[in-house]
C-alpha cells in the first residue's frame, strides 16, 4: 500500500470493513445477519464491540421496519390497542385521524355558535317586534346579561379546547414507532439503561381527575427494546442491569413482543398496561469475562443457544498487511473526528510502533483501538495548534506524554515522590535491599513503577515465622513463601527451620501488589539478607521463578523497564522469555541496559556484588 499521508487511502463507508482485528468476529456477525441471530461479546474495552454492533445492524435488511400506533380502548382505557402497520402508513394513519377529528370539532364549534348568536340576539329581536313585550327593563336586563354569559361561556370553551388540544384525543392514535424514515435497521444502545428507557414506561398525568387528563394510549412511551424492533439492541457491560430487568430483556427476546407498563417511580404504572407491542429486535451484549460470571444465567443460555458467544482478540499478528489496517485505522479516525489533520507515512510508523508497545507480546500489535484513537486525536490536536498541514512524527511523540493514562500519570509521581525521599536508590550497593518492579492498573491501562523490597533474617524461634507486608495479593504472598525452596536448593539451607524472614514492600502503590513477577526480587533481596551480600542499587529486576529456580515470563515487560528509566535505573534484569516482547524507543535504548535471564542463579550473579563472597559464588555456579 503505497500513500504518503492518510488522506490518499480510501476509507471504506461500510462499518463492516472499517473493523480491524476481529476477523472471527466479523464472520459471526455476518452470519449473524443472516439469522437474526443474537451475540455475546467478551473482551477488553476499546476492542471493538459496540463498532461490532453496528456493523451487524448495518448488514441487516430493512424491509422488516414497521410503524406501530397505539389507540384508546373503548372497552377498558388502561389497555390500550396496539397496531402495526408497514413502514411510512402510521404517520398517514395519525395525519388523517387528525383531521377528521377537526373536522368533526369544527362542526359541534359551528353548531354552538349559530346557538349562542341566537340566544343573544332572541330577546332584543322578541321586544323590538313586540312579539313578546318584557313588562319591566329588569326583565329585559336579567335576557340580556343572560346571552352575554353565553358568549363568555362559548368563549371559555373554544380556550379550554384549545388548551386541550383542540381535538377528541381519545380518537387520534398515537405513533408509537415511526420508521417512515428509515434507511437501514436501526441500531440502539442501552448500555446503562434504566427499566423506564430500556422496557417502556407510562408516563404520569397530572390532569387525570374530572375526566380532563391525557388518554392512557397517549401516555405510553416505547422502550429501547422496542424501537430496536427489526434492528439492534446493543448492551455493554450487560451484567449491570439490574436482574430485574436482564428478566424482563429475557422474556422480551423469547416473545418478540412486550407490553408497556409504568417502570418509573413516577409514572402510573399500576393501572396502565398495553397491549403487547413488538420488539423483534437482536441482541448483541457485551463485556470483560467477569460480566459472564454476573449475568442472568437464563439470558446467557438464551444467546448461547440460540446465537454466538466470542471472544474478542487483544492483539494481530504483526504483519505487513495489519500494518496497513493500522494506517487505514488511523485514516478512519481522521474522517471520524473531522477536525484534525491526516497523519504523514512517518507519523503512521509511530503510531504503529506504540500499537507494538501496548501489545506487550512480541510479533503482535494491540487492537486496543480506543486507546490508540486517543493518541491519534492528541496528535492531531497539537498539529493543530502549530497550523500544521499534516500531522508529523513529532507531534505524535509529543501527544504520548500529553496522553498518558491516569495510572501513567499516578506512576509519575510515584517515582517523583520516592526519588525526593530517597526510598528509591539508583546508585551504591545495600544488603537487602533490591529494586523490583511491578505495574499499577488493569489490563486496560497500565503503567510500571519501581518498587523498592527489603527483607531482614533473623536467628528463628520455636515457631518459624514467614513475614511479608506491603499490601501483597494471595498470588504475591505466595511467591514469597516459594523462595525458600531456591535457597535450600542452592545454599543447602533449610530457612524455615533456621531462620525467621520478614520481607517488606516498602510504599507500595494503593493498589497494593498482586502476582508473581516481583519473585526473582524477593528472592534476591532475601539471598542477600541472609548471605549479606550487597545488591547493586542501580539495577531493577522482573520476573516470575518456579520452585526449581527458573525465570518465567511475565506480563508488562515494556512499562516496567520504561519505568526503570523514568527513575534514573541504569540495568534491567528480565525474563529471557520476555526478550523478544520489549518495545524500546531508540532514544530509551541508549539510557538502559537489559539483562536477560533464565535461572535464578543468572540473576545472582548479575545484581550481587560477590567481592569478598567467591565462596558462595562457587557454591552458586555449582548449581548451574
Amino acid at each position: 500500500m503505497q500513500y504518503k499521508t492518510t488522506a490518499d487511502l480510501k476509507v471504506s463507508k461500510e462499518i463492516v470493513n472499517q473493523i480491524i482485528g476481529q476477523e472471527d468476529a466479523t464472520k459471526i456477525i455476518k452470519k449473524a445477519s443472516k439469522q437474526r441471530r443474537h451475540v455475546l461479546l467478551i473482551g477488553s474495552p476499546g476492542t471493538g464491540k459496540s463498532m461490532i454492533g453496528q456493523a451487524l445492524a448495518e448488514l441487516l435488511p430493512n424491509e422488516k421496519l414497521k410503524d406501530i400506533l397505539s389507540y384508546h380502548n373503548q372497552t377498558d382505557e388502561n389497555v390500550p390497542l396496539i397496531r402495526t402497520v408497514s413502514k411510512g402508513k402510521g404517520k398517514q394513519i395519525v395525519t388523517q385521524a387528525k383531521l377528521q377529528s377537526m373536522g368533526t370539532f369544527r362542526n359541534q364549534n359551528i353548531i354552538l355558535f349559530i346557538f349562542v348568536i341566537i340566544a343573544s340576539i332572541l330577546p332584543y329581536y322578541l321586544y323590538a317586534k313586540e312579539i313578546f313585550p318584557f313588562d319591566s327593563p329588569i326583565v329585559y336586563a336579567a335576557s340580556m346579561i343572560t346571552s352575554i354569559v353565553f358568549i363568555i361561556g362559548f368563549m371559555i370553551f373554544l380556550n379550554l379546547s384549545k388548551k386541550m388540544g383542540g381535538m377528541n384525543k381519545t380518537q387520534t392514535p398515537k405513533l408509537l414507532l415511526d420508521n417512515s424514515n428509515k434507511k437501514k435497521a436501526p441500531f440502539l444502545e442501552a448500555t446503562g439503561a434504566h427499566a423506564g428507557a430500556l422496557l417502556g414506561d407510562c408516563l404520569h398525568d397530572p390532569l387525570q381527575s374530572g375526566g380532563l387528563g391525557t388518554p392512557a394510549h397517549e401516555r405510553l412511551v416505547p422502550g429501547m427494546i422496542h424501537r430496536a424492533s427489526g434492528g439492534v439492541l446493543f448492551i455493554d457491560e450487560i451484567s449491570t442491569l439490574n436482574p430485574h430487568s436482564q428478566q424482563e430483556l429475557l422474556s422480551a427476546i423469547q416473545e418478540k413482543k412486550y407490553s408497556i407498563t409504568g417502570q418509573s417511580e413516577r409514572s402510573s404504572g399500576a393501572m396502565t398496561r398495553s397491549q403487547p407491542v413488538p420488539c423483534d429486535f437482536v441482541l448483541v451484549a457485551a463485556g470483560n469475562y467477569e460480566t459472564v460470571k454476573h449475568m442472568h444465567p437464563a439470558l446467557r443460555s438464551r444467546i448461547r443457544g440460540y446465537g454466538y458467544e466470542v471472544y474478542m482478540n487483544d492483539t494481530m499478528d504483526d504483519t505487513k498487511e495489519n500494518k496497513e489496517k493500522l494506517a487505514m485505522f488511523v485514516a478512519q479516525e481522521v474522517i471520524k473526528d473531522g477536525k484534525i489533520p491526516h497523519f504523514t507515512k512517518q507519523a503512521v510508523e509511530v503510531i504503529i510502533n506504540e500499537a507494538k508497545k501496548m501489545a506487550s507480546t512480541s510479533g503482535k500489535l494491540t487492537v486496543r483501538l480506543r486507546e490508540l484513537g486517543g493518541l491519534v486525536r492528541a496528535a492531531g490536536d497539537l498539529a493543530l495548534e502549530e497550523n500544521e498541514k499534516y500531522v508529523k512524527p513529532i507531534h505524535v511523540n509529543q501527544a504520548k506524554k500529553l496522553s498518558r493514562t491516569l495510572e501513567q500519570q499516578i506512576a509519575d509521581k510515584y517515582i517523583e515522590a520516592k526519588k525526593k525521599y530517597e526510598v528509591i536508590k539508583t546508585k551504591g550497593v545495600q544488603v537487602g535491599r533490591v529494586n523490583g518492579l511491578a505495574v499499577i492498573g488493569s489490563d486496560a491501562a497500565f503503567s510500571g513503577i519501581v518498587l523498592p523490597i527489603e527483607s531482614e533474617v533473623t536467628l528463628g524461634g520455636k515457631k518459624t515465622e514467614f513475614v511479608a507486608t506491603g499490601k501483597l495479593g494471595e498470588i504475591a504472598k505466595e511467591a514469597v513463601k516459594n523462595v525458600s525452596v531456591i535457597i535450600l536448593k542452592y545454599f543447602n539451607e533449610d530457612v524455615k527451620e533456621n531462620y525467621d524472614i520478614f520481607v517488606q514492600f516498602l510504599q507500595t502503590a494503593d493498589g497494593g501488589v498482586e502476582g508473581d513477577s516481583a519473585s526473582i526480587a524477593v528472592a534476591t533481596s532475601i539471598v542477600s539478607a541472609l548471605k549479606q551480600v550487597p545488591i547493586r542499587q542501580d539495577t531493577a529486576m522482573t520476573g516470575s521463578l518456579s520452585i526449581r529456580g527458573e525465570v518465567l515470563a511475565i506480563g508488562g515487560v515494556t512499562a516496567k523497564v520504561e519505568a526503570a528509566i523514568d527513575a534514573g535505573i541504569k540495568r534491567v534484569i528480565i525474563p529471557k522469555s520476555n526478550e523478544q516482547d520489549l518495545v524500546l524507543s531508540k532514544e530509551d535504548q541508549k539510557k538502559i541496559k537489559i539483562i536477560p535471564v533464565s535461572n535464578i542463579s543468572q540473576v545472582l550473579k548479575q545484581a550481587l556484588v560477590w567481592k569478598g563472597k567467591e565462596r558462595l559464588l562457587k557454591k552458586l555456579n555449582g548449581k548451574n
